[in-house]
């Protein structure tokens, strides 16, 4: 029973960690603005680039990252602490485990409690995940993010390029299952949240790099 509620409870941190709303908390905190009703609505790095400018960006960028890694490192952290039951392979139930987390954690910066549910499309979070359960698919999504941002000058191009890419690495390496069901869960995931960017790259009204939110 003690493994079970421990089980909970790190599933529980992990949405914790990726429910803090760094982009939100950043734009409140500099200039008095719900980053909600602003740009893409959205309270992820892309939105305070717009808005905010580069340097909270980046900060809002490297803790949002942060916090992803940091959920799988708790989780992880947990695993290699408790006595399993006889019933359990842990070699087994270790990748699972820590593959709910990271799905929890990306879900939890879409729909944080704090803000009615109402987050981010999780591309950092999500970054941040795939370094602590698999550098060379971060890598890989991280690539295609450079490559497709480069030509487009389009951040969700770019996130959506990270996505596929993740998800192509994912199946060409070995990977546990787990592992592999959550890099593809979590890149859809990513896709479905850009839905709306999807319609304005086709009406060609997607902003770009450089273009900014005017806050009056």
């Amino acid at each position: 029973m003690t493994f079970w509620i421990a089980q909970f409870l790190g599933l529980a941190v992990a949405y914790l960690l990726g429910s803090i709303p760094a982009g939100y908390l950043t734009a409140r905190m500099l200039k008095g603005v719900d980053l909600r009703t602003l740009g893409s609505g959205g309270t992820g790095a892309t939105n305070v680039l717009r808005t905010l400018g580069a340097g909270p960006f980046w900060a809002v960028l490297a803790f949002d990252v942060a916090k992803g890694a940091c959920a799988i490192l708790v989780i992880k952290a947990l695993e290699a602490r408790l006595a399993f039951p006889a019933t359990l392979n842990a070699s087994v139930f270790i990748p699972w485990a820590t593959s709910l987390g990271g799905i929890v954690a990306i879900l939890a910066h879409a729909r944080p409690v704090w803000l009615r549910f109402q987050g981010g499309k999780s591309v950092a979070v999500g970054l941040g995940v795939l370094l602590a359960l698999s550098w060379p698919v971060a890598l890989g999504g991280l690539a295609a993010f450079g490559a497709l941002l480069a030509v487009t000058r389009i951040m969700s191009v770019g996130s959506m390029a990270a996505a596929v890419a993740a998800i192509s690495v994912s199946l060409a390496l070995p990977h546990p299952l787990p592992v592999r069901l959550m890099v593809i869960a979590g890149g859809l995931y990513v896709i479905v949240r850009h839905r709306a960017n999807l319609g304005r790259i086709a009406a060609g009204t997607e902003p770009r790099i450089g273009q900014r939110v005017n806050l009056t």
